[in-house]
């Protein structure tokens, strides 16, 4: 099979690990009787620094004409202060608006080899497998009006908008239930509709679908509340299905459940065309060029593509237990490090790696 990745090293760490991710395909293509064409281009930081812009129309061209993209990290304190529309995260939002890239799934898993890095305890995080569906082109972020305005008196009033069409909300509800039966058969819904008239909108629609899906147990929460439960009994959570603004707070919560937010994955994906696949984590411009980047989480990020764009679910689960036998032999970057563990760069984990794919 053939298949053409469009990779976006973007900023920070960005290049070292998708150069970790790039090699992992190299050794899997070879295993699965792959073939894997690659071409790259810039976007976030680099983009703005070569270009002006932080999605030029030759990137997302690219990721148009691609089967799939491979997205490491975008920003960094050097363009923290460009005009809004300038920054790296302007990139990446028009990156999902242009390829309409509507369902964000974030796992937060944890794993035995590292549950002992997480700030809870044990038998609080203990077997915890939650899924989280967002939603990714709506809501605060896309509405309008938005803005800065100065009103009749002279004030100046900062206004974003949060809205849903039916249609919006319809889709996202069914990755949420079509995922939650390939998983638990649990779906948890989070909004704020005591107080928001577009959150009661989305309870009632996804209250309405929940007929299509007899064997998927729904559930309703506010988000608030949502937030105190992810601390307090995580493991009651298989599948939560939120909006943009919920979503973004929500999933970041429930990775650090697992210790470790560069363990994460990501896949956001649109009803045709290519996703994109990315760590959670960002392009820690701290640790940048210093050989201490975590990679594995753009690694498992490369498993999600081959499960859920390329449909090469065997190759995955190759990936995946590659990075479960790295760390049972002990290896750990510096985010996961903890006693009697060997603590490596960048490097030496993807040679580690690499050894136990070949």
């Amino acid at each position: 099979m053939n298949y053409r990745i469009t990779l976006l090293p973007g900023d920070g760490i960005g290049p070292e690990i998708m150069t970790v991710a790039v090699d992992v395909l190299k050794v899997i293509s070879k295993q699965f009787n792959l073939n894997f064409e690659f071409q790259e281009a810039p976007i976030g930081g680099v983009a703005i620094d070569a270009t002006g812009e932080p999605l030029p129309k030759e990137t997302l061209e690219k990721c148009r004409n691609s089967d799939a993209v491979l997205l490491a990290a975008i920003g960094g304190y050097k363009w923290d202060n460009l005009p809004r529309h300038q920054r790296p995260e302007t990139g990446l939002l028009g990156l999902r608006a242009g390829l309409g890239l509507f369902a964000n799934l974030r796992p937060a898993k944890i794993l035995p080899q590292l549950i002992d890095a997480s700030s809870l305890k044990r038998e609080i995080v203990e077997g915890v497998d939650i899924m989280v569906v967002r939603e990714l082109t709506g809501g605060i972020y896309f509405g309008t009006p938005k803005g800065v305005f100065e009103t009749e008196t002279g004030e100046k009033r900062g206004v974003n908008t949060m809205a849903y069409t039916e249609s919006e909300i319809d889709r996202i509800a069914k990755v949420g239930f079509e995922t939650a039966q390939k998983r638990g058969g649990k779906l948890c819904s989070v909004d704020k509709a005591n107080v928001l008239e577009v959150s009661q909108f989305w309870r009632d629609r996804i209250t309405q679908m929940s007929s299509e899906f007899p064997n998927v147990e729904l559930s309703h929460l506010y988000v608030d509340n949502a937030a105190m439960q992810l601390v307090r009994w995580p493991k009651q959570f298989d599948t939560i299905v939120t909006g943009n603004l919920f979503g973004d707070i929500l999933s970041d919560a429930a990775a650090m459940l697992t210790g470790s937010i560069g363990m994460l994955p990501s896949a956001s994906l649109g009803a045709s065309g290519p996703g994109v696949f990315e760590p959670v984590h960002g392009s820690a411009p701290d640790i940048a060029g210093q050989d201490k980047a975590n990679p594995l989480a753009q690694v498992l990020s490369v498993a999600m593509m081959l499960r859920y764009a390329l449909e090469q679910p065997a190759a995955a689960d190759k990936i995946e237990e590659a990075v479960l036998q790295v760390l049972d032999l002990g290896y750990r970057t510096g985010d996961i490090m903890s006693e009697g563990m060997k603590q490596v760069g960048c490097k030496e984990m993807a040679e580690v790696l690499l050894k136990v794919l070949s």
